[in-house]
C-alpha cells in the first residue's frame, strides 16, 4: 500500500498509507488533494485519532493524540498500541479479530471499551476506546478521555440542574449585559415585579430603579467589576404598578469562556416581611426599661435603645461610634467583660457602675452575648443591663440592720403567725439562756410563763391587723425556769407584697 521511493522520511507518508497510496521523489512528496482534504479533516477531530495495522503496530495518529499522550507524532509511528494502552487492549482485538471484524461489512459501528492510557510521562488515566475496521484491514482507534467525557456529562447535569433553580427559585433572579439590557428573567422575577419575561427582556435594568436610588447603579458596575460579588445590597425597587418594594440583592458577574466579564446576574429578595418583623423587633427593645446595646469587635458602639440613652444622659447619634467602656466608672473592667463574652460565648451578671452625664452613679448587673450572622460569624456582643441601684441599697439596708440585730442589747426575735421561731439574735441567747438552735423551728410558748400563753393569740391578731403593740408587758420563762418580768414591742412582718406574714419581738428584761 505504500511505496517508497526513497529513503527519505516523509511525516505524511503514514497518513497516505493508511488511506491511499503516495509516491515519493527524492526532494518531494507529492499528494492527492483529496488526500490532503483528508488529513486537515482528521487534525480537526477533538478526539484522539489512532491508525493500528493488525499487529498492532501504530501507522498514523492526529494532533490530539499528541496532546492527549504527551508524544510526538514521531515517537508512536511504528511503535506497538501497548506504547499507549497497555495490554488489555490488544488483548481485547485480538479475542475479537476473528469474531467481530471478521466481515466488517456486517457491521455497522465498532467496539467500545474503557480502559486505562499510559502517558508518556507514566500517568494513567481512564479513556474510552472505539474501535472501527476500515477499507485497508486496518483498524481505527478513537480515544477519549473519560475526564472529558464525564466533565462534559457533569457541564451538561450542572446546567440542568441550574436552570431548574433559577425556574423555581422563590428569589427573583435577573441577569443583564454590561449595557444593563435584561438578557435573563425567571417566574418569581415576575411574581415580584409584575413584568412579564417577555415585557423585561431586552429593556433597560432601571425600569426597577426608583429615582432617588438610580446612583446605586453605576456604584454596582463599578463595584462588580473590582469585586467577586455584591452581597445583600439593602435597597428599594419597582414594580409594575409603581409601588415599591423593600429587596435584597446580591449580585455576580458573568464570565465568557476567557473569564471576561460580560454581564451580571442578581437575586433579589423581597424583605418587606423581614423588614416588617425588624419593626415589631425593634418596638420590643426600645420597650424594654433595660439599657441595651450592641458592641462591635473593636469596642464601639453599633447601636442601643432608648433605655440606654436615659442610662448615660447621652443622645443615640453620640453614642454610636464611641467606645462603650468609657461610660463606665471602671472602663478596663467593662472591657475586660467584653472580651471575655467574645471569647466564651457569653458573660452572665457582671457587676459595673454607669456614670451618667450629669455624674449620677448608677450600678447594673450587666450580661453579654455574641451575635453572629447567618454563616455563624461573629458580628459582635449584644449586652443588658439590670439597674441593681435599689437593690444595693436594700442590702446595705440590710446589713446595717442585721449588725443592729446582731450587736442589740434587747432580744430581738421574730416568728410565723403561728407562732414558730424563726429567727434568735445574741442578746436572746443571753436573756433566754437558750441557743439559736435550741429554740428557732419551736413553739414561742416555751419563752411564756404558763399562765400567760393566753395573752399572745389577742396580740396576733393585731398584728394581723397590721398594727404595731408597743409597750406590752409579761413574764418570760428561762430554760432554767425562772421567771422574769419583760416589756415588748410587737411588729407585723410583711413580704413584699406588703402582706403580714410574720411577728417581730424586740423584748427588754424589766426584772429590776
Amino acid at each position: 500500500m505504500i511505496k517508497i521511493m526513497t529513503d527519505m522520511p516523509c511525516r505524511n507518508a503514514t497518513f497516505l498509507g493508511f488511506y491511499g497510496s503516495c509516491t515519493l521523489g527524492s526532494e518531494r512528496c507529492q499528494m492527492s488533494s483529496t488526500a490532503k482534504r483528508f488529513e486537515s479533516l482528521l487534525e480537526a477531530v477533538p478526539d484522539a485519532l489512532v491508525g493500528m495495522d493488525q499487529t498492532g503496530i501504530i501507522r498514523f495518529v492526529n494532533r490530539q493524540t499528541e496532546s492527549l499522550f504527551g508524544y510526538d507524532r514521531d515517537q508512536l509511528i511504528g511503535r506497538h498500541i501497548d506504547m499507549l494502552v497497555p495490554q488489555t487492549l490488544w488483548q481485547i482485538y485480538v479475542e475479537h479479530k476473528q469474531t467481530y471484524f471478521a466481515d466488517p461489512r456486517t457491521r455497522s459501528s465498532g467496539l467500545d471499551v474503557e480502559l486505562t492510557g499510559r502517558q508518556q510521562d507514566g500517568t494513567e488515566l481512564p479513556v474510552n476506546v472505539s474501535l472501527s475496521h476500515i477499507d485497508t484491514g486496518d483498524v481505527l482507534l478513537v480515544i477519549t478521555a473519560v475526564r472529558d467525557v464525564s466533565r462534559q456529562q457533569r457541564a451538561v447535569k450542572d446546567a440542568g440542574l441550574t436552570a431548574a433553580i433559577v425556574k423555581y427559585s422563590d428569589d427573583a433572579i435577573i441577569g443583564v449585559n454590561l449595557q444593563g439590557t435584561i438578557t435573563a428573567w425567571n417566574p418569581a422575577a415576575t411574581r415580584m415585579y409584575g413584568w412579564s419575561a417577555e415585557e423585561a427582556i431586552g429593556r433597560f435594568i432601571g425600569l426597577l430603579i426608583p429615582r432617588d436610588r438610580e446612583g446605586e447603579l453605576p456604584a454596582a458596575a463599578a463595584t462588580l467589576r473590582s469585586e467577586p460579588h455584591v452581597t445583600h445590597l439593602e435597597t428599594d425597587r419597582l414594580r409594575k404598578d409603581g409601588t415599591v418594594v423593600p429587596v435584597s440583592i446580591t449580585v455576580a458577574p458573568i464570565l465568557d469562556e476567557d473569564g471576561e466579564m460580560i454581564g451580571g446576574s442578581a437575586v433579589h429578595r423581597d424583605v418587606t416581611e423581614l423588614k416588617r418583623a425588624e419593626r415589631y423587633a425593634r418596638g420590643l427593645i426600645e420597650a424594654d426599661p433595660d439599657p441595651l446595646g450592641m458592641v462591635g469587635p473593636d469596642g464601639t458602639i453599633r447601636d442601643v435603645n432608648e433605655a440606654t440613652v436615659k442610662a448615660t444622659g447621652v443622645s443615640r447619634e453620640e453614642l454610636i461610634g464611641t467606645d462603650f467602656a468609657q461610660y463606665f466608672t471602671d472602663p478596663d473592667v467593662a472591657r475586660g467583660g467584653v472580651q471575655w463574652a467574645f471569647e466564651h460565648g457569653s458573660l452572665t451578671d457582671g457587676r459595673l457602675t454607669v456614670r451618667h452625664h450629669d455624674g449620677t452613679l448608677t450600678d447594673y448587673l450587666c450580661n453579654a452575648t455574641v451575635y453572629r450572622d447567618i454563616d455563624g460569624e461573629v458580628l459582635g456582643v449584644l449586652t443588658s443591663a439590670r439597674d441593681i441601684s435599689s437593690q444595693s441599697k436594700a442590702f446595705e439596708t440590710a446589713q446595717r440592720m442585721a449588725a443592729i440585730v446582731e450587736s442589740s442589747g434587747d432580744a430581738i426575735i421574730s416568728a410565723t403567725l403561728e407562732g414558730v421561731i424563726t429567727s434568735w439574735n445574741p442578746a436572746a441567747q443571753r436573756m433566754y439562756g437558750r441557743s439559736g438552735a435550741e429554740v428557732i423551728g419551736k413553739s414561742a410558748d416555751i419563752l411564756f410563763a404558763e399562765d400567760r400563753t393566753d395573752e399572745m393569740p389577742g396580740v396576733v391578731e393585731e398584728i394581723r391587723a397590721g398594727q404595731h403593740v408597743r409597750n406590752f408587758e409579761t413574764v418570760s420563762r428561762r430554760k432554767d425556769g425562772t421567771m422574769f418580768s419583760v416589756r415588748a414591742t410587737i411588729s407585723p412582718v410583711c413580704n413584699a407584697d406588703g402582706e403580714v406574714v410574720g411577728v417581730s419581738y424586740i423584748v427588754r428584761d424589766v426584772t429590776t
